[in-house]
């Protein structure tokens, strides 16, 4: 017998004061519903037995009460590494993709094939501002459509950089999950902003960043660990990236400040320069920075006709120098094992530690971001 919203609401603070007794550390808004033993292990091996007392008192405020309740909360008992996603899943969240470029196509091809963290997810269809009926026999939807499904649970924002917060914001809001492409955003308020919308929701926010499963990237933190710097340089060159559509380039080419941040610790600027010549889609933005112990690193973004796609970088030690990285091997399947990552989040396989260092090393290269923007482009 169904019971109404009232004697739901009534269930869910009894829920939450039987609970208390039972609180798994770490995060005051979890607990543990009656009936489910209490997860062993530290915080990284939690059980998702746990859940968010605000999304308790939702779910049981509606039709069904405590079943109801039971029922929207996922149990994904915690994995040994090597199997934590081979397990049959308990459910599939239906998935949609906004932006059918680079990006959205291999996470389209990545959801269809039969990976482990593909079969946690159900690709419904996917949203782009062109006309283009289906792809591989996947079709599109429309931007209301996907935001007013019930079926539709998680969101992949692989679209331009100018319109990431909007699209976030409108999927956090009808109760989504979001994957984004980095950057998140072109401001470091408005991510603090839609990370706070996001835990209100109860919702992952994922920021992208594939830079850092990169062999490259793999490689130079094996060689870096216990050195001390001097000095160091990275030079990034491409073609020409529309400022209009990808934001400035502190923020379009934030996957290298990443780099420096992950491998050096926080930084803090020194001094920034643009240059610029339009007529010739030509832009050379050249950053200075430093390390908490005060040692130069400079950051070179330059881009135009002609120039490839490549990295160059040079790091001085006290016990040597490394000049540019070698041959390391193929990057294989980076975008595919972000999803591995996010689908980890989404059973709740990650610790709030964790999360919290990721997202204070996001909102750092934001705000870095910002500051040379501003250095660059002083208001008149």
């Amino acid at each position: 017998m169904m019971q109404g919203a009232g004697q739901g609401t009534e269930i869910a603070q009894q829920l939450i004061q039987h609970s208390q007794r039972n609180k798994p550390g770490g995060d005051p808004s979890l607990y543990l519903l009656p009936g489910r033993s209490r997860p062993r292990g530290g915080a990284a091996n939690r059980s998702r037995a746990t859940f968010r007392s605000a999304d308790l008192a939702a779910a049981a405020a509606a039709p069904g009460g405590y079943a109801e309740a039971r029922a929207r909360c996922h149990w994904h008992q915690p994995l040994k590494e090597e199997t934590k996603m081979n397990a049959e899943p308990e459910k599939k969240f239906g998935v949609v993709v906004v932006g059918v470029g680079r990006a959205g196509s291999v996470r389209m091809r990545d959801l269809r094939n039969p990976h482990p963290s593909s079969a946690f997810l159900n690709l419904i269809g996917f949203v782009s501002r062109r006309d283009l009926g289906s792809i591989d026999e996947v079709q599109q939807i429309s931007l209301e459509d996907a935001l007013s499904s019930q079926e539709v649970e998680v969101a992949y924002i692989c679209s331009e950089n100018t319109s990431h917060e909007d699209y976030i914001r409108k999927f956090l809001n009808a109760g989504k999950h979001v994957l984004v492409e980095y950057p998140m955003t072109l401001s470091l308020a408005t991510a603090q902003e839609l990370w706070e919308l996001a835990e209100q929701k109860g919702k992952v926010l994922h920021e992208e960043h594939i830079e850092l499963l990169m062999e490259e990237f793999a490689f130079l933190k094996k060689e870096v660990v216990g050195k001390e710097l001097l000095k160091g340089s990275l030079l990034f060159t491409a073609g020409p990236l529309e400022k209009e559509r990808f934001g400035f380039p502190a923020f379009s080419g934030i996957s290298r400040l990443t780099w420096l941040v992950s491998l050096f610790g926080e930084l803090s600027l020194v001094s920034a320069t643009l240059e610029e010549r339009k007529e010739d889609q030509y832009m050379k933005m050249t950053v200075h920075l430093e390390t908490e112990n005060k040692c130069p690193l400079s950051w070179i973004e330059e881009k135009g006709p002609g120039l490839k796609r490549n990295r160059y970088l040079s790091f001085h030690f006290k016990s040597g120098s490394l000049e540019n990285v070698p041959n390391v091997g193929v990057n294989k399947n980076i975008f595919l094992k972000d999803q591995n990552i996010f689908v980890q989040k989404l059973l709740g396989q990650f610790s709030e530690k964790e999360l919290a260092a990721e997202k204070k090393r996001i909102l750092h290269c934001l705000s870095l971001a910002e500051e040379i923007q501003k250095y660059c482009l002083p208001k008149k």
